[in-house]
């Protein structure tokens, strides 16, 4: 009974962003919890290659070539997995970016960039699937935050403003669909090692500012975010709904 909690044996998870990074190690761990992965990117031969990765490990994997921004090739693509692949029991929604300039001299077209890909690309891909998910009265949405979803530093408000987003936008999600048996819960990562922060872990000065601001005195590894998404996706989790889950190394528990 306890194992079966946590099993996703039978189940289809659509990871978005899942090229690399939090997006590839999330549907790694939810692969290796017994789930069907379909991974999510723009770039067709990056996914190509991380489904392959998947595949080589005995994992089944298969890829979706899709843009969160462009709502329509977002419906389009979740129909035809739902119609080729099967069901989709579980959404991790990780496509996002990241662009950083102070705030006074920061560009609009920028602003619009991060809002349109790391909100409407969550609100998009959540809608679509929701629509399959409700009439079957069951399925898993998690929304990727960040400590951004509850603190700010220099040169980086729009994605903070973006990732505060998530966390508002998870609590709406499950205000409108846990009547129909879905949850909508988030994950917020601290700082982790991946190819987005690659800049910040090589600087000397940010990581040892880093290692003295979180409690745990270190970077993240992305595994270690593992654990929170199998709970989210399993029947564990069967009623948290509308919760934000700091990973993060007790940064938002410090001052």
């Amino acid at each position: 009974m306890a194992n079966s909690l946590f099993s996703l044996e039978g189940r289809l998870a659509l990871v978005t962003g899942s090229g690399q990074g939090i997006g590839f190690a999330l549907a790694r761990g939810l692969a290796e919890h017994g789930a069907s992965v379909v991974l999510n990117g723009r770039d067709r031969a990056r996914i190509d290659s991380a489904v392959e990765k998947l595949r080589d490990t005995g994992s089944k994997a298969h890829a979706s070539v899709f843009d969160v921004t462009d709502f329509q090739a977002v419906n389009a693509d979740v129909a035809r997995i739902e119609a080729e692949i099967g069901a989709i029991d579980i959404l991790v929604n990780n496509a996002g970016i990241q662009f950083r300039a102070p705030l006074e001299d920061f560009p609009e077209e920028q602003w619009e960039r991060l809002f349109k890909t790391n909100v409407s690309g969550a609100f998009h891909a959540g809608k679509a699937v929701a629509r399959h998910m409700i009439p079957r009265g069951k399925g898993k949405i998690i929304n990727i935050g960040s400590v951004q979803s509850e603190l700010a530093r220099p040169n980086i408000a729009p994605y903070t403003a973006t990732k505060g987003a998530i966390r508002n936008l998870t609590r709406g999600m499950c205000t409108d669909w846990a009547k129909h048996g879905l949850q909508i819960n988030a994950i917020a990562p601290g700082y982790f090692r991946t190819e987005m922060n690659q800049a910040l872990v090589d600087n000397p000065e940010f990581s040892a500012w880093l290692e003295k601001r979180t409690p745990a005195g270190r970077w993240g590894n992305v595994d270690e975010l593992i654990g929170a998404a199998v709970f989210l996706a399993s029947d564990a989790s069967s009623f948290v709904n509308g919760h934000t889950l700091y990973v993060d190394g007790g940064m938002t528990a410090s001052v």
